[in-house]
């Protein structure tokens, strides 16, 4: 989410009524999440100016890491120098911090090539953000989720029922420092979750919705203290129901 709004920025300050924007001091203190979307707190350091050039050889763009040589165009400006100062330093600030710990493992190889595209500048910020927007596409939709066996199945639901909320097993990323709270396309992909972790014993897909519109889901590693709710349904692995427990 940061990441997709900073770009979004970034295509706006490229592309603005006043030219292209470049932020001369640009740090990650200098922006704050505004209702879920990414602002800029200062902007007495931003420029529109291009650097001047008379050849090729007057515009390369240093970095600490990496430098980037740019044509020097017919107007005597290095062409695209703010855009790319502005793109390489998300990657260097943003990018190389968020992105590979964001997303189910199907989709982290197209975050791998937005991020090695723009950290070798192979990607403006037009196919930056079309990169980003593909990827959040196939995240929203369930494109991504592969082919597998329909796991659900395997799980007793029990609807009219939730789990009472408490401490658990942790899991990474998860939204909450209790237990494994994941985000979730849908039940189906909740149970190949639980599953895949042997601690998880049941789960429940739950009425919270992540920036993206999909649920949350809350694994457990009991499905005991049950407590009734209507608009709830618990799903227990079968193995690990019984006579006793239901």
């Amino acid at each position: 989410q940061i990441c997709l709004s900073l770009v979004k920025l970034l295509f706006y300050l490229a592309h603005s009524p006043l030219g292209s924007i470049v932020l001369l001091d640009f740090q990650p203190r200098q922006f704050v999440m505004v209702d879920g979307n990414l602002k800029v707190t200062d902007m007495d350091d931003a420029s529109t100016e291009e650097l001047s050039c008379k050849e090729d050889n007057d515009c390369t763009l240093e970095f600490p890491t990496k430098s980037f040589p740019l044509k020097c165009s017919t107007v005597g400006k290095c062409e695209g120098i703010n855009e790319k100062k502005n793109l390489f330093n998300a990657y260097r600030y943003f990018f190389t911090y968020l992105l590979p710990y964001s997303a189910p493992s199907p989709l982290q190889p197209f975050l791998s090539d937005i991020l090695n595209a723009t950290g070798d500048l192979r990607y403006g910020i037009n196919e930056t953000l079309k990169a980003f927007e593909k990827v959040l596409h196939l995240y929203k939709s369930g494109l991504y989720l592969q082919k597998r066996p329909l796991l659900l199945k395997e799980y007793i639901s029990l609807k009219g029922f939730r789990t009472v909320e408490a401490e658990d097993y942790k899991c990474w990323p998860s939204y909450s420092h209790l237990g494994c709270l994941l985000s979730v396309h849908s039940a189906e992909e909740a149970a190949a979750i639980c599953s895949s972790q042997s601690q998880c014993q049941s789960f429940i897909v739950t009425q919270q919705r992540t920036w993206t519109g999909r649920p949350l889901a809350s694994f457990q590693s009991s499905p005991t203290d049950l407590i009734p709710d209507v608009n709830a349904v618990v799903y227990i692995k079968r193995s690990a129901s019984s006579g006793e427990r239901l």
